[in-house]
């Protein structure tokens, strides 16, 4: 089968595409034929090894494992005898980032707890845009103990996690302010966001409103002005931006939050099947649906890292397998 191999961390230009062996499943796993995976921030992480940190589980000097990938969607090809959940033919989708990664591939063989059955109303490549960034919004606005009819302000709502963000915190019935560049203020509109803030015309530092739960997706603004903006009882939540962003959630948050009722803090996702089936509820439902900005081969693996580099993706990047 093809797939994409990494042996060292780097550029995009240290990926390649080579004939490995098919992998056969054990007594529990599936095997998926791949047709479409995508591109997230942890994705970059393994690939460039950077923060450091991330080396920690991803291999110190180079990466553990082979296959990069998480994101997928597929069909089942067949299962071991051990397997109940799923059969040959069933349409999945899921996050293998907790499994050995290998998204990046014609197919790979996992446990069946790491997928579950593809929304009905989605193609393959638009359920595999789903898993890490959708899960990653369902869990940073959980943590942040999202209700309904609260004020919630997302910064970074144009990117993957953004978008999804809009549309779960309008499932759960509250008032959205999206932030984002005069080129995304129609996208974020039309996924539902009550009120829209081009951070190129408008200094949130300045915003004289206050809400009850912040989500830090993209960029770099001081923990202090977070603060600042949220009501007494509010919840800042840091899901990504600069490497000071996510310092400054990591550390300046837990004392903040000392000082006062409000609470400050950052967050890393964690594969879950059950907030995956939530998930696709709501996307059956026509709640939530996926922005795809741009699809790719898998020989154009390399390409599709260096535009999701730039970092003006609108929504999801997508590879076609």
């Amino acid at each position: 089968m093809k797939a994409i191999i990494t042996k060292k961390y780097g550029t995009p230009d240290i990926l390649e595409l080579k004939e490995v062996n098919k992998p056969l499943q054990n007594d529990d796993e599936v095997l998926v034929s791949i047709k479409a995976a995508s591109i997230n921030y942890g994705n970059l992480v393994l690939l460039s090894g950077k923060p450091f940190l991330a080396r920690m589980a991803f291999g110190l000097f180079k990466p553990r494992f082979a296959i990069p990938g998480g994101d997928i969607a597929g069909i089942v090809e067949a299962i071991g005898k051990n397997v109940t959940g799923f059969q040959p033919g069933d349409q999945v989708f899921g996050d293998l980032s907790a499994f050995g990664w290998g998204g990046y591939s014609e197919y790979v063989a996992l446990p069946q707890r790491a997928i579950v059955h593809k929304p009905t109303n989605l193609t393959f490549e638009e359920a595999a845009a789903v898993p890490m960034a959708a899960v990653t919004a369902l869990q940073a606005l959980q943590r942040g103990k999202i209700n309904s009819g609260q004020k919630v302000l997302i910064n970074g709502a144009s990117g993957g996690v953004g978008t999804f963000a809009i549309q779960i915190a309008k499932a759960y019935n509250t008032e959205v302010t999206a932030v984002c560049s005069s080129r995304n203020i129609e996208i974020a509109r039309s996924l539902g966001a009550d009120h829209v803030i081009d951070y190129t015309k408008e200094d949130i530092s300045k915003m004289e409103n206050r809400f009850d739960l912040i989500l830090a997706v993209n960029g770099y603004v001081p923990i202090s002005t977070y603060n600042r903006l949220l009501k007494p009882e509010g919840s800042y939540v840091m899901i990504g931006g600069s490497e000071a962003q996510m310092y400054q959630a990591m550390f300046l948050g837990p004392l903040l939050s000392l000082t006062n009722k409000k609470s400050l803090k950052n967050m890393l996702q964690k594969t879950n099947r059950k907030d995956l089936l939530f998930l696709k509820e709501l996307i059956e439902a026509d709640k939530v649906k996926p922005v795809i900005d741009r699809t790719y081969k898998l020989s154009e693996l390399k390409e599709a890292f260096e535009y999701f580099e730039q970092g003006h993706a609108q929504g999801k990047i997508v590879i076609s397998i």
